[in-house]
């Protein structure tokens, strides 16, 4: 394969193509839409549509394409400058998972900073979602801050997305007990269902009994929407911003070439609340505005409507 300043022949294009919807055909959490996806690059192929492209911009316009036929945000084609292996899909994954947690550490778990605002209203910036063996402690001292406001802004404008594991522990915080059954995700290789409840130990308060509300944008992603969308869903968080970029679904990730890799969503979340997710339609607000007035919009709520709190 060409590095990245390096136009792709046919035959490279032929040769991803082909490793790729491979991939997807044996992992992708709805086999039903494979055909279509396959029809619809095939056809691109068979144009010369990818010929002379550069990896990034192969990788851009398959992506595009992937999601055109088939509008899921998790299902995506990434190119890489740097070579990568080319083990198995298991060596693969937990290579992808400690690199993970390596940026978690590096990033302080995902909590980038906790502030204290006039009117005793605590601010609270999430940029990525952690697994909670790792980021407990650290979410666990964030929301030991927050303990003493009267209202909570959690903000995911920023927010990339994590694990559904760590989305399920912030959750924890805002309701009383481990008594709540958050969703479900359906994992299409073991054909199994994993339950998310609410956690029975955490090593902060729970925060009751004070109105919460969660800032997010175009950008907020994954796990970050899981966050989202789950309090909505439970009423227990206001949502203010804009609606979120639509990313439901776990991935897997599986390397076809050094530098591409192919994301493949292998399973689906599911709601108690609505039977559904928000994959390929986003996070809608409760509260719309542009994500950069989102926390001022916030802030005028929470005036307006518990002053005397």
């Amino acid at each position: 394969m060409p590095t990245n300043d390096l136009a792709l022949t046919a035959a490279d294009a032929v040769r991803v193509i082909d490793r790729a919807l491979e991939r997807i055909a044996s992992g992708y959490v709805f086999p039903e839409r494979v055909a279509a996806i396959d029809a619809a690059l095939r056809g691109r192929l068979a144009s010369g549509e990818y010929e002379g492209l550069t990896g990034p911009a192969f990788c851009e316009a398959v992506t595009a394409h992937l999601q055109e036929a088939c509008p899921d945000r998790h299902l995506r084609l990434l190119w890489q400058d740097e070579p990568q292996s080319m083990d198995t899909a298991d060596k693969d994954k937990e290579t992808g998972q400690a690199a993970f947690l390596a940026l978690l550490r590096k990033e302080n778990q995902g909590v980038r900073r906790f502030e204290f605002l006039e009117g005793g209203v605590g601010h609270l910036d999430v940029r990525r979602v952690a697994f909670p063996e790792e980021g407990a402690r650290t979410i666990g001292a964030a929301m030991e801050m927050a303990a003493g406001t009267r209202a909570l802004v959690l903000d995911l404008r920023a927010c990339s997305g994590g694990v559904p594991e760590g989305a399920a522990m912030w959750c924890s915080y805002f309701f009383a007990d481990d008594q709540v059954h958050l969703n479900d995700i359906y994992e299409r290789a073991t054909d199994t269902t994993r339950q998310y409840w609410t956690a029975g130990h955490l090593p902060a308060p729970r925060y009751l009994g004070r109105p919460v509300y969660v800032l997010t944008s175009a950008a907020t992603f994954s796990a970050g929407e899981d966050i989202a969308y789950t309090l909505q869903a439970h009423g227990r968080a206001t949502l203010v911003g804009e609606t979120t970029r639509g990313g439901a679904h776990p991935t897997a990730r599986y390397p076809v070439t050094e530098h591409i890799t192919v994301t493949v969503p292998a399973a689906r979340t599911i709601s108690t609340v609505t039977g559904t997710n928000w994959e390929g339609v986003g996070v809608v607000p409760d509260i719309p505005t542009a994500a950069g007035d989102a926390l001022e919009a916030t802030l005028r709520h929470i005036e307006e409507h518990y002053s005397n709190g």
